[in-house]
């Protein structure tokens, strides 16, 4: 199949490469052409200079960059994909976006021609690499029953959730449940330091309860070691949880954990840590 990847980040980078290496013709596009570059010479396929020359000519054009107005800016105008898209192709949208936005570019989708579905991912940097992401989708049903298996190429878990938006909502329930985890890690850690506990006899007695947990068991060990630089940056679960808390205020909700750890964040980027893992809000109780 003929496939643009829009955006060649953390995420973006091997995510293209496993949809080469599964046997489709790829044409990627990043805002620093070095990168594309170095895409095309580690997988191969090809790079364009802009994301409606990727887009030209591909059945499916995905999307990875950072938040709702990078979207916007390679999404629309007379170099955005939607530019250089041929009709009746399907986009898809990764990147972690507000559902307003996955709602708003279905409809500029539909318009010219288009389809559209919204993907966000989670599994991090390392289930990228590893193709073992989990793919959250809303969309049409045919749409998404059509991309599932493209999608495969690097989601062990394609899911579809509802209509468009329901994808994103969806990770924001998961970005809700995973700071949960590490604000209550990083809490517990306190005490266990104060206590005197052995840290990785406490985690595997932990493991083998109820509070066992991913975050537990893979970011525990390195939260109490100080070390930061796991996959996902404080900067993006900052941004995300901003998304969340918007769609809170949308449907008449409050949620207080959400909002204390979003105010966390916000200090700890003040304080120059955004570009470190999201497990760093221990800092905040260390200080």
């Amino acid at each position: 199949m003929k496939l643009a990847f829009i955006g060649l980040g953390v995420m973006g980078f091997p995510m293209a490469g496993h949809l080469q290496q599964a046997g489709h013709e790829v044409c990627v596009y990043n805002r620093n052409p070095q990168k594309a570059a170095d895409w095309v010479a580690r997988f191969g396929g090809a790079h364009a200079d802009t994301p409606a020359e990727a887009a030209q000519g591909a059945d499916m054009v995905m999307i990875c960059v950072g938040n709702d107005d990078d979207v916007r800016g390679v999404v629309y105008g007379e170099q955005g994909i939607l530019a250089g898209m041929k009709a009746g192709a399907l986009l898809i949208d990764h990147t972690t976006t507000s559902a307003e936005l996955a709602e708003e570019l279905a409809g500029k989708a539909a318009g010219a021609g288009l389809r559209f579905i919204d993907a966000p991912v989670s599994g991090g940097q390392l289930g990228a690499e590893n193709g073992a992401l989990t793919v959250m989708i809303g969309g049409d049903e045919a749409d998404v029953a059509e991309a599932a298996p493209v999608l495969a190429a690097y989601g062990k878990k394609v899911t579809r959730l509802g209509p468009v938006g329901a994808g994103q909502r969806c990770k924001m329930v998961n970005q809700i449940c995973v700071i949960g985890a590490v604000q209550g890690i990083a809490e517990g850690l306190m005490i266990a330091r104060k206590a005197g506990l052995d840290i990785p006899t406490l985690i595997e007695v932990l493991a083998g309860g109820a509070a066992q947990s991913w975050q537990l068991q893979n970011r525990a060990q390195t939260m109490a070691e100080g070390k930061f630089d796991f996959g996902f940056a404080a900067q993006w679960m900052h941004k995300d949880l901003g998304i969340c808390l918007d769609e809170a205020k949308h449907q008449g909700l409050k949620l207080p954990l959400t909002e204390h750890v979003y105010q966390v964040y916000e200090k700890l980027l003040a304080e120059g840590y955004g570009r470190c893992d999201s497990t760093v809000v221990i800092k905040d109780l260390e200080s």
